[in-house]
Order: C-alpha cells, then structure tokens, then sequence
C-alpha cells in the first residue's frame, strides 16, 4: 500500500462517523443476512392465538416472541430480520446502479463540455421537472410491481443527482495543472479521465452512493406500504407499517419497530458517506490541516 494510501486508511479509522456508521450497517447487514439463523419463527407463520402480544419485557409479552407479534400473530422480530433483505438489496443495487450511470455522464459532461455538456444537462433539467414519487409510482405502474422494478425505477429517477453534483465537481477538477499536464504528456481522454479525474471526484461520489442508499431504502419503504414492490407474502419494513396501521392504538411496538430500523439504516448510510468524504477529500483534509 501506498504512503497516501495507508494515511488514507488511518483517517477512515480514527473517524468516529466511519466508525459508528460501519458499525450499526455491519450490524444490520450480519442481522439480515443471518435472518434464517437469528429469527425465532418463519417470517409467515401465522399464530392466531397469540396475536398483538407486546415484546417480551412488557406485562403480557412472550420470550419465543421478543419483540411481540402482529395482527395475524407473526413474529415482529422475524419479520423485522427478513425485511432488512429487501431494503439492503434494494439500497445496494439502485444506489450502485444510479451511480454508474450519473458519474459516467457527469464526467462526460464536465470533462468535454460544450455540445456534450449542453445535451446531457438539457436532459437533466428535463427530468429533473418531474416530481420524483409521481414518476416512481407512474414508471412502476407502468413496469409492474416487483423489487426489481422498483431497483430500476431508483436507477431511471436518480441518476441525476449523481450527475447534476459531480458534473460540478469534474468540471473544476479538469481545469487543474495535474489534468493539462497528464493530456500534455499523451495521456488519452479515457486514461485521463480514469487516472487524473475520477480519483479526485471519488470522495463525492462515495458520498452520493451513501446517501442514495439511504434514499433508497425510504423508497422501497414507501413503495411497499402502498403494495407496488414486494409481494403481499414477502416480509418488508414497508409492508409491516402497511399491515400495523390498523392496530397501532393496540400495539405501537408494530409501528415504531420498523420505522426505528429505516431511521437506523438511513443513519448508518448517511454517517458513512459524510465520514468517508472528510476522511478522503484531500480538500478537507488540507483544509484542516491548515486550520
């Protein structure tokens, strides 16, 4: 590893945002992907006696159910587990997606400028003028329901964002010395793109993909409350609000569970991305460095 490298890697360990976000994702992430190990009942079984039972350390609760049950007597807490499968992968492959193709545009855009730059930001004001909720429910109801549609239709709306922000940001990037000298000495468009630019633009980035997650997994929330992404037999954090609305008076604990798990993911996201910038944006660190 390089010197730059290694200094790189001790700013991201000693930032506490890097720290307690890359906690609390690791945590969700073992959770979730452990849902077969970790739940206590089939995320679907259905135990009509014991229906709305309060987690376990409240009068009433059972310990096989820690976290109680809901109106059709599943599990909370198995549901909860196997729910953070649908939000990861939805968060992980819209955000993924939508940053591949906005930072590629974006550094065709701010790289090339001109006519390039001209119809790529028509495009993105063009689409931009729509709201997003309203073409996520239009584009879904015209791709159908299902997870993926909905990873698509992240992909469709928020490229953008990557694009609008780090077109910026490579646009002040190629008129450094550093890029005139790297086309000076024959570097091709490409190499100096991939060698001299995108490495100076990769802390935004990261911050972008971090919050897009974030974006992502409030999304696919919304989008199976109202039953265009999963279906009705897939354990989701959206479809376990969907199903506790109606007995909220009763049970709050079937309401404030899975919004305390969106708010969790959403925080550890966004604390990741804020920590990675300061940690790797050589302008920040300069800028502290001199302060």
């Amino acid at each position: 590893m390089t010197p730059h490298g290694r200094q790189a890697l001790e700013r991201c360990l000693h930032s506490p945002r890097i720290l307690v976000g890359g906690i609390i994702l690791i945590l969700i992430i073992i959770a979730s992907l452990g849902a077969p190990i970790f739940a206590p009942h089939d995320p679907q079984e259905q135990d009509l006696i014991n229906t709305l039972l309060p987690p376990f350390w409240q009068a009433g609760g059972d310990p096989s159910y820690p976290l109680g049950t809901d109106g059709l007597g599943r599990c909370i807490l198995s549901r909860l587990l196997y729910g953070g499968r649908v939000a990861l992968y939805v968060a992980a492959l819209s955000s993924l997606g939508a940053m591949l193709l906005g930072t590629f545009l974006a550094l065709l855009a701010g790289y090339f400028r001109g006519p390039v730059d001209w119809l790529i930001s028509r495009i993105v004001e063009i689409w931009m003028a729509f709201p997003p909720v309203i073409l996520t429910l239009l584009l879904l109801l015209a791709l159908g329901a299902g997870v993926n549609k909905v990873v698509l239709a992240i992909v469709l709306i928020d490229w953008t964002r990557f694009c609008r922000v780090i077109r910026s940001d490579v646009m002040v990037v190629a008129h450094k010395d550093y890029v005139a000298a790297a086309r000076l000495v024959g570097f091709s468009h490409v190499r100096t793109l991939l060698r001299e630019v995108l490495p100076a633009v990769a802390p935004l980035v990261l911050t972008m993909l971090s919050l897009e997650a974030g974006i992502a997994v409030v999304v696919e929330a919304i989008m199976s409350f109202v039953g265009l992404s999963v279906e009705p037999d897939v354990p989701a954090w959206g479809v376990m609000l969907a199903d506790a609305r109606s007995t909220m008076n009763q049970a709050p604990f079937g309401v404030v569970v899975p919004v305390l798990a969106i708010f969790l993911t959403i925080l550890s996201f966004n604390l990741l991305g804020d920590g990675l910038r300061r940690a790797l944006d050589p302008r920040l660190v300069t800028s502290r460095g001199r302060a």
